[in-house]
């Protein structure tokens, strides 16, 4: 397995979308087409599916060092209804352009720290959030909790609301690790927002696990995961850590990368604490992802419904995900665009009643073909060649590249499809490569991706 990880442990993409953001193209996007294409889907599925609400909530009041997304370090909790009110524009200009009233399956609350803001504001801004819209039948809505600052009212409130799934950010309970990565959190804290969101009634609570971090060793992970199965969270994500301090805004070089895990160490890390996952009843999901057999993502799995996009993998899919703050992307199917980064930004162009995107992908025939591939692999571990939808001009090209995965035991190649081994479960990413013809046809001069293992 060793000599497996060396030979492809590569820069690669985590396929949150395809094609990939680096390989957008400016050429195929326009503000026109991106509204159009949200009407378009919107048409198509809000009345059957209903849609998606992707909120971004930016303000953290220190700064963890292994943190890749876009956030705003702050202490003035006085920016927190600025925020929300340009929030609430944004998402009234989607509504003065969409032809009827949505029906909302999912929001989710991302950050940054979501309970950064109070109880209050957050009420506020989900009550007014359904001033325009309803909820739909069977509608999940979560948030990301930070455990240190999630209170019971947060709790409360947001449950209340009909939040009934919850994830805290752990990362590793090593204190060397935590100082390394500026997030000084007891278990002690863990615990108690855990049992909190168990009391009120939350059917499902999701802990963030990282493997590769600064400083990380063989018994921190050992211990990281024994906690954690102390608390038994219905979901867990078990990230491996990306290093990318070349991308601007991330904080990532608060330490060195001769601090990091090698990449052997690093897999090796990802083993231990999967085997402990496993031998303590969790199933593994996707990729990077473990369930109880209890929790709906693990029936999504089974039934053949999971998703994957921006916010990860989801138990149910709607065409259409709106992004509403900074940095948000948003998702029509036809089409990708991100809302320009900066608040000021935001403020400027919500300011001229212009919904705030900045960039974005209009998709081909041959993207929604392969993103269909992907996204099979992604959440299912398999696809077909047969179904006319997923047929493209260039699948033997793509064979030819899957031959060698399959002689190294990754795969199974047959005449209908393509079958991932367990072997190849954690090459799922180089698997998609092989499919991803914009990388193929213009393969980067310069690091732009994590490392897939």
């Amino acid at each position: 397995m060793s000599s497996l990880f060396q030979k492809y442990n590569v820069p690669g993409p985590r396929y949150t979308s395809y094609p990939t953001v680096p390989y957008w193209e400016d050429s195929s996007y326009s503000y026109e087409k991106w509204l159009d294409s949200v009407r378009t889907s919107f048409t198509e599925s809000n009345s059957t599916q209903g849609i998606s609400l992707y909120i971004h909530l930016p303000f953290c009041e220190s700064l963890c060092t292994f943190c890749g997304c876009h956030k705003h370090i702050t202490k003035r909790h006085e920016m927190e209804d600025p925020y929300i009110q340009n929030v609430l524009k944004e998402w009234r200009l989607y509504l003065a352009m969409l032809p009827s009233r949505p029906r909302i399956k999912e929001i989710h609350l991302g950050g940054g720290t979501p309970t950064f803001f109070s109880p209050e504001n957050l009420q506020y801004l989900i009550d007014q959030i359904f001033e325009g819209a309803d909820r739909a039948e069977g509608f999940q809505f979560s948030f990301e909790g930070h455990p240190n600052n999630t209170t019971r009212e947060h709790l409360e409130r947001l449950y209340d609301l009909g939040f009934t799934r919850v994830s805290y950010g752990v990362q590793d309970y090593s204190p060397e690790v935590q100082k390394a990565i500026h997030r000084i959190q007891p278990f002690a804290n863990v615990e108690r927002v855990t049992l909190q969101a168990r009391e009120i009634g939350y059917s499902s609570i999701s802990h963030d696990l990282v493997f590769g971090l600064p400083f990380q060793k063989e018994e921190d992970m050992r211990y990281t995961i024994d906690c954690t199965n102390r608390l038994r969270p219905d979901r867990i994500s078990f990230y491996s850590y990306a290093h990318v301090p070349w991308v601007k805004g991330t904080g990532q070089r608060g330490f060195d990368e001769n601090d990091l895990p090698t990449p052997d160490q690093k897999r090796h890390l990802y083993e231990i604490g999967k085997q402990q996952l496993l031998d303590n009843g969790y199933i593994e999901i996707g990729m990077d992802h473990f369930a109880l057999p209890s929790d709906e993502m693990y029936e999504s799995f089974v039934r053949g419904t999971l998703h994957r996009n921006f916010m990860g993998y989801t138990a149910s899919k709607t065409q259409l995900m709106i992004g509403l703050g900074i940095s948000a992307i948003s998702d029509s199917w036809y089409g990708f665009a991100q809302n320009v980064k900066t608040i000021k930004e935001y403020e400027e162009v919500l300011s001229q009643d212009r919904i705030p995107v900045y960039r974005g992908h209009i998709l081909s025939e041959e993207d929604l073909i392969l993103r269909r591939h992907i996204l099979n692999l992604m959440c299912q571990f398999h696809t077909s060649w047969e179904a006319p939808q997923l047929q493209f001009a260039e699948a033997e090209e793509v064979k030819m590249r899957l031959s060698e995965m399959e002689k190294d035991g990754l795969i199974h190649l047959h005449p209908q499809g393509i079958e991932v081994t367990d072997v190849g479960k954690p090459f799922v990413r180089n698997i998609c490569m092989a499919f991803d013809l914009r990388l193929q046809r213009n393969v980067p001069t310069t690091r732009i991706f994590s490392m897939t293992i």
